[in-house]
């Protein structure tokens, strides 16, 4: 004996309506290069070219805003990257013998 298939129409459709989820930007991070009286400014320059890319003119204008100021930023990225990024230069200017601090912080 074949069983009845129950009769669909339009007054028993039910509409699942799902909440409209929106994504917020990422949390962004400062990285920041703090001075100190032993690290040369060429390396800043040099870390500020190979970790962050700027160019020669932005890493000196940079590096002696950091000189004068005793604090300047690198850059800003996503925690991921921004992590990434002080690890790096943490890790060169150790292998340089030079006491750079490198930290970053939420903008």
């Amino acid at each position: 004996m074949a069983r009845e298939r129950p009769h669909k129409d339009d007054t028993n459709v039910v509409l699942d309506k799902k909440p409209s989820t929106r994504l917020k930007p990422p949390q962004m991070y400062k990285v920041l290069l703090h001075n100190d009286d032993y690290t040369s400014m060429e390396f800043v320059v040099a870390i500020l070219q190979t970790v962050f890319h700027h160019s020669e003119s932005s890493a000196t204008r940079i590096m002696l805003h950091i000189h004068n100021h005793g604090v300047g930023v690198a850059g800003v990225f996503t925690a991921e990257i921004a992590e990434t990024k002080v690890r790096n230069v943490m890790e060169l200017a150790r292998e340089a013998e030079f006491p750079l601090l490198c930290t970053m912080e939420p903008e």
